[in-house]
């Protein structure tokens, strides 16, 4: 049975593990925000970033990628996961059903923001999430470099996000 991962952030650009198949998806339920304080990969305790995160929500939908783990890879992608996404265990990990553009649904494995913990920062006025972004830097790099590449992979797969469009727009023009 083939082990499915749902990307809608870094996943999209970086997914760190040996993808089979790539196929476009949509999340029900879910919808894709800077909902997160990052304070080790794009940002620090001192000064958080933001990275994106799965917040539940009556009637929403996320699209991204359901990223087919390749054949004997998922005890090692799974491990792989829970290393990278459950750092400081914001996120929980979930499978949901996710619904595939080219017909059926499929059960990933999906990361959503668990809205008790403390690094969680649902509706921060984009504005605000924009002066974060633009000055964060973490261990792996610049909050910029996170936003800039995701907005970039949707746009290349055809899947548009109009808050992350004008968070790109808007993170460009306060670094200029």
């Amino acid at each position: 049975m083939t082990m499915w991962v749902f990307g809608y952030g870094s996943l999209l650009w970086n997914p760190g593990f040996q993808v089979a198949r790539r196929e476009v998806a949509l999340l029900p339920e879910y919808h894709r925000s800077f909902c997160m304080r990052s304070i080790h990969h794009r940002g620090t305790e001192e000064e958080p970033g933001l990275v994106l995160a799965l917040d539940a929500a009556a009637g929403a939908q996320c699209s991204g990628l359901a990223l087919a783990v390749a054949e004997g890879e998922e005890e090692r992608t799974l491990a792989y996961l829970r290393e990278r996404e459950l750092i400081s265990s914001a996120y929980l990990e979930k499978q949901l059903d996710v619904h595939l553009r080219c017909g059926g649904t499929a059960r990933a494995v999906t990361y959503v923001i668990d809205p008790d913990h403390d690094q969680y920062c649902g509706g921060l006025p984009l504005e605000d999430q924009a002066r974060i972004i633009a000055r964060a830097v973490g261990g792996r790099g610049p909050n910029t470099e996170y936003l800039f590449n995701t907005a970039s992979h949707l746009a290349e797969i055809g899947l548009n996000d109009p808050d992350l469009d004008w968070l790109a727009g808007r993170v460009r023009a306060l670094t200029a």
